[in-house]
């Protein structure tokens, strides 16, 4: 059985809401920056993708990933005609750091931090009233992880409309230890480039309401007084292929891959879009090009492929999310973002079908959304437009 996606929201270094997010990664507008939030003379890569919402004073502060989160969740909720009171629905947040940078912040400068909002509970529930509120941190899937526990919540009937998000910020620790490991420091994101040096990160938050679908003739539920309808989710996977601490595994990808689209009841041939995971180091974008080439066979030159974290940076934890959010918006409108900075792709993706400039007009009806995070932690989703049916129909298996 698919759910129904009634609501969406998304805050990231290219805009503020899902509409402007959209419109900005569509126009090829990159969030790339010289570092806002820490002394940059310290490290060798110079440029990061930041929300630029600190004081004009200088300096960082505390709890820009909650706050974050909170705008993202109240937009997609407001969407999906929730307003502000999500005390029955559970709010499920992927995250890969939590607020640790604000942790930071208070070891380093002796800034006031609460402990208790290392996690996101106490600021939900402020914020909206949610009792029941869950932190999933697990990497670079983590927000699709999140996101199968919520398909899982609604098919076995335990919920009617649960609140899905992610969230990750930049942290000193996390841009230090990726500085060190550079070969050589890193000017932007170029997935599947031949010319990339690695990965930068990128501030950013993501949400979504997802609500179980009705038999044929009933009203759908929860979307929003205006009925408005973003998606369908036809199916998450999810798998730990535990084979290394950080390097992927194109067979635990392929894995994944397979079971998503099996889930959702397609073929290979019946995706029209693919967001890939895409950060632009120099193992990641192989084995995942490996994994798809596998999977895909003959028709893996059919579908669109592109990766936003060329604009986004790499927003861990919410990654994701904004991906499907994104990939939600393609199929609604038929454009589709552009992969910055490809000109010379890996042999790994000969033969896939990037897009280097902005496509319109494109008839789409169904995507698979990519993520993958240290550890082995891979997840993917299907998701469809409104009135699609594609492949199988509606008869797949969401879930995981």
């Amino acid at each position: 059985m698919s759910q129904l996606v009634t609501g969406a929201g998304a805050v990231a270094s290219v805009g503020e809401g899902v509409d402007e997010v959209f419109a900005a990664l569509c126009a090829g507008t990159s969030g790339r920056c010289e570092l806002r939030g820490f002394d940059p003379d310290r490290y060798r890569a110079r440029h990061a993708y930041e929300i630029d919402d600190r004081p004009a004073t200088g300096g960082d502060i505390p709890g820009r990933a909650t706050a974050w989160l909170l705008r993202a969740v109240a937009e997609a909720a407001a969407q999906a005609g929730l307003g502000d009171d999500l005390s029955r629905v559970p709010v499920l947040v992927g995250t890969g750091l939590r607020e640790l940078r604000s942790a930071e912040l208070a070891w380093r400068d002796g800034t006031p931090f609460d402990p208790d909002r290392l996690h996101f509970g106490p600021a939900l529930r402020a914020r909206f009233g949610a009792e029941r509120s869950y932190t999933f941190s697990g990497a670079c899937s983590a927000s699709l992880y999140a996101l199968a526990l919520a398909a899982d919540l609604l098919a076995t009937g335990a919920e009617d409309t649960v609140v899905v998000a992610g969230v990750d910020t930049l942290t000193e620790s996390m841009f230090g230890l990726l500085d060190r490991v550079h070969a050589e420091p890193p000017e932007r994101v170029q997935p599947f480039d031949r010319a990339r040096r690695g990965v930068l990160m990128g501030d950013g938050a993501a949400a979504v309401v997802l609500r179980r679908d009705e038999p044929q003739g009933e009203k759908p539920p929860g979307g929003g007084a205006a009925g408005v309808l973003l998606g369908r989710l036809r199916a998450v996977s999810m798998n730990c292929d535990a084979r290394h601490v950080t390097a992927p595994d194109p067979k635990g990808i392929a894995e994944a891959v397979h079971e998503a689209q099996w889930r959702a009841g397609v073929k290979p041939c019946d995706i029209d879009l693919v967001l890939l995971h895409g950060t632009g180091t120099l193992l990641n974008d192989e084995a995942e090009a490996t994994a798809i080439a596998e999977v895909f066979g003959h028709d893996v030159g059919s579908p669109l492929m592109t990766a936003i974290k060329s604009m986004t940076g790499h927003t861990s934890g919410s990654s994701g999310l904004l991906s499907l959010i994104v990939a939600l918006k393609s199929l609604s409108t038929g454009q589709v973002p552009p992969t910055l900075g490809l000109t010379d792709p890996v042999a790994e993706a000969a033969d896939f079908r990037f897009v280097r400039e902005r496509i319109e007009g494109a008839e789409l009806n169904v995507a698979q959304i990519d993520a993958f995070g240290f550890g082995g932690v891979n997840a993917v989703a299907i998701v469809e437009r409104v009135g699609a049916g594609a492949g199988a129909g509606a008869g797949g298996r969401a879930g995981s």
